[in-house]
């Protein structure tokens, strides 16, 4: 352990920490954003303590501010100490910001309470994921409705490489069960990360047939961290941290609530390539995920079902009203999604990187062919995102590449390289 500059000494509790499963007390040397176990040899153990932006949180605890307006703020007075910090005056000079908000930015109570927040996600180990932050989702940071600050629990790369959502009615079928165990299993040689709500039903079996498969998934909640609805998941919600996570956009302490799920099915979608309604009802939260997925640009599944079958209502109305592509076997998502890529097609993709690029390429050109180098692939909201190009101009810009024979369009709005 180095031994300059100010160290700060944290006894860490004995209480099993969730995530490592640590059972001792540890006495931890805080420097520069890194811990050292004092009891061990001074080892580094970052991955014990997370961080946290005390005025991020806060400015998230404002009446009437969500993550839309944090945007814009953010956009405007560079950081949320800033914001806080701004006279009233100055913050009503910013779009969509009144007097009343402008007071309530001002309210001297939220520092405090943020703190005592940070304490409460402390005792979890939960991590907190600013939209600014590099491992901030990048499926959702294209998105105009997501989060501006996400609470996630356990070890899940949210920034996976294959997404896929199962979701459904919370009375599922031994139907609906067997599709959905059928589907998790098919993706275990593909690596993908399974999303879902946490619920009864096509969700809970969707995490665990996760599970037995050693596959990472993801529970998106619509309650703080530390509060597991319903409490009968309790013990499938801990075991999913291991390779998966627990995920939500509200502060420990925060209980579930009907006017909650709604928005927590947004994020759902966003955070997944493709959406999978296995089994729902004409009326129903499976359906409104479906919706955001394609407000979204993301690919949706429906299983058919029995035209008498109450649980498969949902799914046949959205495949009359062609709002969702057939499901028949995990080949439709396969194909689809383009998972079945030939690795050698990636290899020879990868063996033109080197490759100079024609000298009449426009900036934004040589942007996006560079990009789409590196990333095999990519979804265009993705590219949109990691290129800065609005979508609309993103668009005419593929669309003149894929006529001059550099790019090509894949299924699920994906684009590839062709030989540049």
């Amino acid at each position: 352990m180095p031994d300059i500059g100010c160290w700060t000494l944290v006894i860490w509790s004995s209480v099993q920490h969730p995530v490592s499963s640590i059972q001792r007390p540890i006495l931890l040397a805080i420097q520069g954003g890194n811990a050292y176990d004092c009891g061990s040899g001074f080892s580094t153990v970052t991955s014990l303590v997370p961080t946290y932006n005390v005025h991020q949180i806060a400015l998230s605890l404002v009446p009437g501010v969500g993550g839309v307006l944090i945007r814009q703020l953010i956009s405007y007075g560079g950081s949320a100490e800033a914001i806080l910090a701004m006279p009233p005056a100055r913050l009503m000079k910013i779009p969509g910001i009144g007097e009343v908000t402008a007071r309530a930015i001002r309210q001297p109570n939220l520092l405090p309470d943020a703190e005592k927040a940070v304490r409460l996600l402390e005792k979890t180990g939960t991590s907190v994921l600013f939209y600014t932050d590099a491992n901030y989702p990048t499926r959702l940071k294209t998105l105009y409705d997501a989060p501006a600050l996400l609470y996630k629990l356990g070890n899940a790369d949210l920034n996976a490489t294959r997404t896929l959502a199962l979701v459904g009615t919370r009375q599922a079928t031994d139907y609906g069960r067997r599709i959905t165990e059928e589907i998790v299993q098919t993706m275990q040689p593909y690596g993908v990360s399974i999303i879902s709500g946490l619920a009864y039903g096509i969700d809970i079996a969707a995490h665990r047939a996760s599970l037995a498969a050693g596959l990472p998934t993801v529970g998106v909640m619509a309650s703080g961290i530390d509060i597991i609805y319903p409490s009968a998941h309790a013990r499938t919600a801990h075991d999913m941290q291991e390779l998966g996570a627990l995920l939500t956009e509200h502060l420990p302490g925060v209980k579930p609530d009907p006017r909650f799920f709604p928005a927590r099915n947004r994020i759902i979608a966003g955070l997944s390539d493709a959406v999978v309604i296995v089994e729902a009802a004409a009326k129903g939260g499976a359906l409104i995920t479906a919706e955001y997925a394609n407000n979204y640009n993301r690919e949706v599944f429906a299983v058919p079902g029995q035209v008498t079958q109450q649980f498969s209502a949902g799914c046949n109305k959205l495949l009359r009203e062609n709002k969702a592509q057939i499901y028949t076997s995990p080949a439709d998502l396969i194909e689809t999604l383009n998972w079945d890529v030939d690795p050698a097609k990636q290899v020879a993709a990868k063996s033109s990187a080197s490759a100079p690029l024609p000298l009449d390429f426009t900036t934004q050109e040589t942007q996006v062919v560079s990009l789409l180098r590196q990333n095999p692939a990519i979804h265009v909201d993705e590219l949109s995102w990691q290129s800065q190009i609005p979508m609309g101009q993103l668009a005419s810009l593929l669309l003149s590449l894929e006529f001059r024979g550099y790019v090509r369009t894949l299924p699920g709005k994906r684009y590839e390289v062709v030989y540049v």
